[in-house]
């Protein structure tokens, strides 16, 4: 079995992975609140993860991998959204708002994951389908002394958890010192958090033994993952953004509420996001949602080629240019493997993701079997295009519902016209119509590769489909 290693973010180091049980590996992610569109770096998580889950599928069989990814369908943010809707003379009560709010959103979440190649996880519970189970978790830390309920707020008690801050690697007193808490007078200390909190008749809201009201983000991927995958699970994966204090909370209610469970016994946190090597934001601009790259033509399967090209721990630049070359890559990729059918992916770019899912290097030897292929244009290569299709395919990359936009080009007949003119050439010694051929070609993006074995040509950066009529 291959040998998976992975960096663990609470002992900063990288470890073999060992699951709990192989038959049946545990993997938790948090997911959007969904109040609106994702943008690019919400998609990043997803793509990471996604190859994660590709590769524990592949080590340790399809039917034996949990995936738990959730929605956050009860927040303030979206109750704002719907209550600007219900101002603005939209029909309804403000919870039928909020509920067609959070449908409408996850429908979009679906539907541009779906375009990056992103497979459905094995669950994707909603946290209102889990207010019962927070309750009663919220309850068990009540009656265990580390939480306390005041006006109506309940609160976890985070002195009463020793090993709060471990995983950030800051003691309770520096954050203090650091951090921007929410100052409130009924807190017994400046970093307790909520969770539980009322809510007035214009809010959402559930009965509870504290009045009613409504849940605090942090219990509710605490509650959710206990419910399905149990008290002590192998990984919990996120943005670094949720370290502090998101993750960090999770860990004290749930090992407090569970005394002696792992809760999560591998963490793993990918970096955030750049455009163009500047923070995303939309006061400089660069701020894209996912569906706006996609409508402006940037295919999903070349989005994710460009988010696998930088390892995970590292800031990953989004560039116009990354993706130019990404779609070159991408088109040859598929031209080369046209017709084949995969077979076992190749160990090397197994290897690779399973070393700390290097994504850069299992892209390289992608590169490099491509190049072995191309290089053997004489060679039907069948069993070297089905390993390079197979290894793709374990990125995500090269799936068979995901290229429509690479099809429909057949440059074979330019090929044979170039190499025509190219035989005849050699005998008069007159290139001009060669070399006429040959820049309109370039002009039209695409890559002309010409060897003593033949003409090749190849969609590159910047291919206009359009330009080519008129070359025929």
């Amino acid at each position: 079995m291959t040998a998976i290693r992975l960096y663990n973010t609470r002992s900063r180091s990288k470890e073999g992975f060992t699951p709990f049980d192989p038959l049946d590996v545990r993997l938790y992610v948090c997911g959007p609140t969904v109040y609106d569109r994702a943008h690019l770096g919400n998609a990043r998580p997803v793509v990471v993860f996604d190859t994660l889950f590709r590769l524990l599928r592949h080590v340790y069989g399809d039917g034996h991998v949990r995936y738990v990814r959730n929605f956050t369908d009860v927040d303030d943010k979206i109750n704002a959204t719907a209550l600007a809707r219900h101002e603005a003379g939209a029909k309804g009560t403000l919870e039928e708002l909020i509920h067609q709010r959070t449908e409408e959103t996850i429908g979009w979440y679906h539907a541009d994951m779906d375009a990056l190649g992103a497979l459905r996880p094995t669950f994707e519970p909603r946290a209102t389908e889990y207010i019962g189970a927070m309750i009663a978790m919220i309850q068990g830390l009540v009656d265990k002394g580390h939480a306390y309920e005041v006006e109506g707020h309940v609160l976890f008690d985070v002195r009463s958890y020793p090993d709060y801050g471990r995983l950030s690697g800051r003691s309770v007193d520096d954050m203090i010192a650091g951090a921007r808490v929410e100052v409130a007078p009924y807190k017994r200390d400046a970093m307790d958090f909520v969770l539980w909190k009322p809510s007035d008749a214009s809010l959402p809201g559930w009965e509870s033994p504290w009045g009613r009201g409504r849940p605090g983000w942090h219990i509710e991927c605490s509650a959710m993952s206990f419910e399905l995958l149990g008290a002590s699970f192998d990984i919990h994966g996120g943005g670094i953004d949720l370290q502090f204090p998101h993750h960090e909370n999770e860990i004290a209610q749930s090992c407090c509420a569970h005394p002696g469970s792992d809760f999560a016994r591998v963490w793993m946190h990918n970096e955030m996001l750049l455009v163009e090597g500047k923070k995303m934001s939309k006061s400089l601009g660069n701020f894209f949602t996912v569906r706006e790259l996609l409508e402006q033509g940037y295919p999903g399967e070349v989005i994710r080629f460009v988010m696998l090209s930088t390892h995970y721990r590292k800031p990953m630049d989004w560039t116009a240019e990354k993706a130019r070359e990404a779609e070159a890559v991408l088109r040859h990729w598929r031209s080369l493997t046209a017709g084949a059918e995969p077979l076992g992916p190749d160990v090397e770019v197994v290897d690779a993701l399973a070393d700390d899912l290097n994504g850069a290097g299992a892209m390289a030897r992608l590169h490099a079997l491509a190049k072995a292929i191309a290089s053997n244009p004489q060679k039907d290569c069948f069993y070297e295009k089905g390993v390079l299709l197979a290894s793709a395919q374990l990125l995500g990359l090269l799936e068979p519902g995901m290229g429509d936009w690479a099809e429909g080009v057949d440059l074979a007949p330019l090929a044979t016209k170039l190499t025509a003119l190219r035989e005849a050439a050699m005998a008069s010694k007159d290139f001009a119509p060669v070399d006429a051929l040959k820049a309109a070609l370039i002009e039209a993006g695409v890559e002309v590769r010409m060897s003593k074995a033949g003409v090749e040509l190849v969609p590159g950066p910047g291919f206009d489909a359009a330009k080519l009529g008129a070359l025929l």
